[in-house]
């Protein structure tokens, strides 16, 4: 895990453009004009990367999936027979509770779960497995939250995943014994195409229901054209998700059930 960190920080935004003006500094007395491109090349794409109007771009390029409608969510359960609820990483010791909390991008989809879970009585699956090797599972974070937080009961965790395959895959071992096979997945608009295509190869039916839309109205003055420090944290979720979705088709295709 941690090799695996450690190539994926380095190779995609924006380790991969601090390397390239590392390299541009390395180079600009033995290589200027080779030194030049990698400046403008990092530079030029922290830049990208820190605009509200092209995270708006990627956002709406990635967000295939319509929002799921107010006045459908009472009538949700002829269409799904469960929620399932994907983890997104945890926030370490946090000295407020005294222990690890749900990520904002957690606690954004367990606020709809729990309001697709009071509207339709559908039952709630969380997803996610252990953080770094550290316990307690983003699974029991997420339940722990919604019933605390949201007043809703979790029915089941699965808390072993570490990757969007193995929260639908280890999700179907949990669910489809049960009969359960039309899920409703609560997660981010950008990463719901692959969150669909995982646990429809999963074998079920899958309800759409993202949160999170980043593709709307940035509503910056001068149309998002000034950078934001916010937009390129953003930008790197969309470049990562950009990413998961080719490696995905690549690497999983065809495949049937969980290594």
């Amino acid at each position: 895990m941690p090799f695996r960190y450690f190539i994926k920080q380095l190779l995609l935004p924006p380790g991969i453009l601090f390397l390239l003006l590392l390299v541009a500094w390395w180079l600009r007395r033995s290589r200027p004009r080779l030194a030049g491109v990698c400046f403008a090349l990092g530079l030029g794409g922290l830049w990208l990367m820190s605009l509200p109007v092209v995270v708006q771009w990627g956002a709406k390029a990635l967000e295939r999936e319509p929002p799921l409608a107010r006045e459908a969510w009472a009538g949700l359960s002829q269409r799904a027979d469960a929620i399932v609820v994907l983890g997104s990483g945890r926030e370490r010791g946090d000295l407020a509770w005294g222990e690890d909390q749900p990520t904002g991008i957690g606690l954004e989809r367990q606020r709809y779960a729990a309001r697709l879970a009071k509207a339709s009585g559908l039952p709630i699956l969380t997803s996610g497995g252990l953080h770094y090797g550290t316990p307690p599972t983003e699974a029991r974070l997420m339940a722990d939250s919604l019933r605390d937080d949201f007043g809703v009961t979790v029915r089941w965790q699965e808390g072993e995943s570490r990757t969007t395959w193995e929260n639908a895959v280890l999700s179907a071992k949990v669910l489809l014994p049960q009969g359960i096979k039309r899920v409703a997945v609560v997660t981010q608009a950008w990463h719901m195409p692959r969150a669909v295509w995982c646990f429809e190869q999963a074998g079920f039916e899958v309800v759409p229901a993202p949160v999170g839309f980043l593709g709307t109205d940035n509503a910056r003055p001068f149309g998002g054209w000034l950078p934001e420090f916010k937009s390129i944290w953003q930008s790197g979720q969309l470049l990562n998700e950009a990413v998961g979705q080719v490696g995905y088709s690549l690497f999983y295709r065809g495949a049937d059930e969980a290594e």
